[in-house]
């Protein structure tokens, strides 16, 4: 299973410039966000496997371009591109269940769930 500890989050957070990938920049706010919520509401990140598992898709993608948002382009000297937005909303559409599922007030507890999908 993908894991990204919390150090890994927030460091890749910091690193995407939105201006120039702002997909990448808002899914890894969605999982910037999803981790302090989980470590607010249960034993926190590392040992709650739920939302792990749910957020599994984007970290996969962040993690994919992490070299690049590191330098700027792949290993292959790609320069770095965003996500498209159905990849990301595909991505996201687990966490998004995953959410609901617990009872989350979209506006109250989340203001970000607007970059989640729609269904």
């Amino acid at each position: 299973m993908m894991f990204m500890s919390e150090h890994e989050v927030e460091n890749i957070e910091h690193r995407i410039d939105p201006d120039d990938t702002p997909n990448l920049a808002a899914g890894a706010q969605v999982l910037s966000t999803l981790v302090g919520w989980a470590n607010e509401n249960s034993d926190g990140w590392p040992y709650w496997t739920k939302p792990c598992r749910a957020a599994r898709n984007l970290m996969e993608i962040l993690h994919e371009r992490d070299y690049a948002i590191m330098f700027g382009h792949d290993q292959e000297g790609q320069p770095l591109t965003d996500v498209d937005t159905a990849e990301l909303t595909k991505a996201l559409r687990p966490i998004k269940t995953f959410l609901t599922t617990q009872g989350v007030n979209w506006n109250a507890d989340l203001p970000w769930a607007a970059v989640l999908p729609a269904a």
